[in-house]
This record gives structure tokens, sequence and C-alpha cells, in this order.
């Protein structure tokens, strides 16, 4: 173990780092499923296979249903939503390392299941459905995970690892199957597909490998264990740990915690209790997972092929790669930016630059048919891409984000369950009735995702509380002070400190064992059990 880097004056090891991207893999595996889709459904031999041909033998006279599409992609959907429910008593009852592996597992037999298809399209749904179960549960887990394992400084970038690497599969995905387009007979689709297998192979043996959660370890009791945990996280040697200060805090603050909870049964039915806001943060977290769906992200993602094959683009698989890296790309700037300025103002932002680029590419296109005006169609082009720009920067790793750190331990796997479930039930509302609504309105439809991007910017600024700089059992301290609003929450602090920035230069000072700007003594600090240096 060793220091990578120091954050406000505190340690950041290399362990914190490799965990929380190899969890991301969990992200990369969504990703690369949902990249994928979008460009298989135009395969030549997968609609000979499975679509409907007025010409036998004749790809282009082949295409689906609009039910059939909606199942073929949104099936998918369902299994994550079911997944994403079971991923919470699977999380605490197995540990968050072991749960990811056997979800790994379960997305493999998917990926079976659906190369195995040679003419009945059912088969390849259920694939997909399977497939859907364990990337449910792996996005209710690995969130969960990061959050749990990352020192509170650098939290919000590491979490936002998961959307990184959401975003970095959907680009492998488009940029695959344009190279495989061309095998001949079912190896274009199939190879897409198989190669699911190497991602599933990498997460669930590489985390094996990884430290388990020190707050699951703490909740089951085994104290030294999430001792060395916290430890590798820092990057603190071995024989550092009993006497670390930074370590034995946090290490306090958690055992605190579990005793609370422990003292408190809890089950599903107190995710929804009004004590510190329970109810409040459940309802919100879910609300912002279907708003992030609502966005109208995905309707790029799952259907971008169909959509800019109809805009007149000769060719829509490398209008797929450009939305693709403009996604990844972006999603960078978005690490910086969530951990810079927190967690409301971001998603403000956001919500309002992703409804004005949406209003263009709907008015563009409903203004004139973009397959036969090709300035229009380009303009529409750029919108799109400006949207993906705006809501890879913002709303796609912001909302992942809140998920981990919002929710206190003792129902956290169970809040995520239900939260991330709400995301899964409007992917699939969208990925089903996308065929039918864009039949109907055509490009209209982006002024129905222009406004809920409103719509969601406004629910932030009333309702969310600012997390960022916060241990998280400070956030749930925070949520259940009566006297904080969330449109003041930035400045608000745990007992014992002023401000959120004191909390900050306290923890520097305690770090390196200096007299605190505040006038409070090294001494008191060090007293690791009082209630006034709760953090």
């Amino acid at each position: 173990m060793a220091v990578l880097c120091y954050v406000q004056g505190l340690p950041v090891g290399y362990m914190a780092i490799a965990l929380a991207i190899l969890a991301s893999m969990g992200g990369f595996i969504f990703g690369y499923d949902t990249g994928q889709i979008s460009d298989i459904l135009i395969m030549d031999d997968f609609l000979l296979r499975f679509g409907t041909c007025t010409t036998p033998g004749v790809s282009s006279t082949c295409s689906f249903s609009t039910v059939r599409e909606g199942l073929i992609v949104g099936l998918l959907s369902i299994g994550t939503l079911a997944g994403a429910l079971i991923g919470a008593p699977t999380a605490d009852f197995l540990g968050r390392r072991y749960a990811m592996s056997a979800e790994c597992l379960m997305f493999a037999v998917g990926v079976i299941i659906q190369i195995t298809s040679t003419h009945v399209w059912q088969q390849f749904a259920v694939g997909r459905l399977i497939s859907g179960l364990g990337i449910g549960a792996l996005s209710a887990a690995v969130p969960m995970y990061q959050a749990e394992t990352a020192p509170s400084q650098i939290r919000g970038t590491l979490t936002a690892t998961y959307q990184l690497f959401i975003t970095f599969g959907i680009l492998v995905a488009y940029c695959i199957s344009i190279g495989a387009r061309d095998i001949s007979g079912a190896g274009s689709w199939q190879t897409v597909v198989g190669i699911s297998f190497v991602w599933p192979a990498i997460l669930g043996f590489g985390i094996l490998f990884m430290p388990e959660s020190p707050r699951w370890l703490t909740a089951h009791g085994r104290y030294d264990e999430a001792r060395l945990s916290l430890a590798a996280g820092r990057g603190v040697p071995r024989s550092e740990v009993e006497d670390h200060f930074i370590i034995n805090r946090e290490i306090e603050e958690m055992r605190e915690a579990v005793e609370y909870e422990k003292s408190v049964q809890s089950g599903w039915a107190d995710c929804f209790t009004f004590e510190r806001k329970q109810l409040y943060r459940t309802l919100l977290i879910s609300t912002l997972q279907m708003f992030q769906q609502l966005t109208g992200a995905n309707y790029f993602f799952y259907y971008g092929a169909s959509v800019f094959k109809s805009v007149g683009i000769s060719d829509s698989y490398i209008t797929q790669i450009i939305l693709g890296a403009v996604n990844f790309g972006c999603t960078f700037g978005g690490l910086y930016v969530m951990e810079t300025f927190g967690r409301r103002r971001p998603l403000i932002v956001g919500g309002v630059w992703q409804s004005v680029w949406l209003f263009v590419f709907a008015a563009a296109g409903t203004a004139k048919d973009p397959a036969e005006n090709k300035s229009i169609g380009k303009l529409m082009i750029v919108s799109a891409c400006l949207f993906i720009l705006g809501y890879a920067m913002t709303w796609a790793p912001g909302v992942w984000i809140l998920v981990g750190e919002t929710f206190p331990t003792r129902t956290r796997a169970k809040q995520a369950a239900i939260s991330t479930a709400s995301n899964w039930l409007w992917n699939f509302l969208l990925a089903f009735f996308t065929p039918f609504i864009v039949s109907a309105i055509q490009f209209r439809y982006g002024f129905v995702f222009a406004a809920c991007n409103l719509t969601g910017a406004v629910i932030v600024y009333f309702f969310l509380y600012e997390s960022s700089d916060l241990s998280l059992e400070s956030v749930d301290m925070m949520y259940g002070d009566p006297y904080c609003k969330p449109w003041t929450s930035a400045k608000w602090a745990p007992p014992g400190f002023n401000s959120r920035q004191d909390l900050i230069e306290q923890q520097r000072a305690a770090e390196s064992h200096k007299p605190l700007a505040t006038g409070v003594e090294e001494a008191r600090i060090e007293k690791t059990d009082e209630p006034a240096n709760k953090v």
C-alpha cells in the first residue's frame, strides 16, 4: 500500500483508485450492452433471422414491428429492474464483492442464450432479460461499493467512474459493431454479443482481490478488517493502522452509526419512514433516477442508428461513433465538474443546457424534413452532440454519485435498489414505447424531453441537499437537521465546525497535527469519541 496523493491535506492511496476503476467494469458491462443493440438491429443477418421480410432472403425488405423492436430492446430493462431489487439483499448477505461476482455470472448466462439463438427472436429477447438481471444488480452494488470504500474527499470522482465506464462501454460497442458488420452470416451480431463475455470475467474475478467495503465489514463486527480496508484506500501502511488518526476517526464514526442502526430494526419499510427524511430521500433519488432517463439520452443510445438513418446520414454507424466519443470524452469533464462544483449546481445548469439543445433538435426536425434538407440534418446532429456534452458532464455521473452517498448505512442497499429500479423502470418504458411515440410525433419527441430536463432542474433546486465534501455519516446528519434547507445546504457542516470550509481545514490540520485555524486544540481532535469532531 502507498499514498498516491493528498487531497485537502488527507492521503489517498493507489488502492482507492484501483478498486473504483475495477468496480466500474459493472458500468462498462451496462454501457456495452446498451450500445450494441442499436447497431445490431440494423445488421443484415439479424434482420433476416428475426425480422419480417416481404422478400425472403433480401435484408433490405426486412423490418421489425414496433412491438418486436420494443421488446428486443426493452426486455433488458425489465431484467435490470428485477435485478436492482434483488441486488440489495444479495449485497447485504454476501458482501459487496461476492455479490458482484455472482451477478457477473448471471450476465454471462444471458449472453449464452443470446448467441445460441438461430431464428427465434423471443430467445434472443429472453437472453437480454436474463443478462439484465445481472446488470441491474450490479447497478445497485457498484456505486454503493465505490461510495463506501472511497475517501470522502474524492468520493464524487471515484463514484462517477461508474458513469465514465458506461460511456466507454457504449463507445467500444459502437466501434466493435462497425468492425463486425461486414462479417458474413450470424458472425456479425454474434461477435458483438459474444465479446460481452470478456467484461464480466474481468470484474467477477478481479474484484475478489480488492478490499471489502469497510462499512459492510463494520456492520458485521469485523473491525480489524474494516481498518485494513480503510488503510488500503488511504495508502496507510499496516504498521500505522492502529494509531492513525484518520483511520480511527472513520472507524469510530462507522461503529457508532452501526450501533445506532442495530438499535433500530431496519427492513424495507424503513426506507419509507419519516425519521431523518427516509421517505424524502427514497422518493428524491428515485425521482432523479427517473428524470435521468427522461433527459432523452437513451433515445439516442438505443435508437441512434435508426434516428440518424432517418435524418439522411449515409452511414449511421459513423454518427453513432461520433455521439459515443462525445459522450465518453465529456464524461472526463464530468468527473472534474462534480468534484469541483458539488452536486446541485451542475445538475441545475445541466438540465437547462440539455433542454435548450433538445428544443433545437426537435424544432429543426419538425420545421423541415431532415432527409431532404442536409443543413437541417447537420444541425440536428450538432444539437444532439451538444446535448450529449451537457448530459455526460452533469446528469449522467451526478445521479449515480447521489445513489451511493445519500442514504444511511442501515438501509443504503435497499434504498439504492429502489432508486435504481426506478431508473430501469423508466429505461424500459422509454425503450419499449419510443418506436410507437416516434411513429406518431416524429422529432417532436424532443420537446417532451426538453420539458423533462427543465422539470428535473427545478426539482434539484427545491429538494436536493448538497452532499459534497461530507462523510456518508455526515450526509445522514444533514438530512436529519430540521434547520437545513436544500438551497442553503452547501453551507451546512456537522456540529463543531463553523462551515464546510472549516471542516476541510480541520481535516488538513488533523492530518498534519498542526494547531487549527479555529483555535480548537489538537489534543481535543485526537479524542475520537468527542461528538463535536464528528465528520
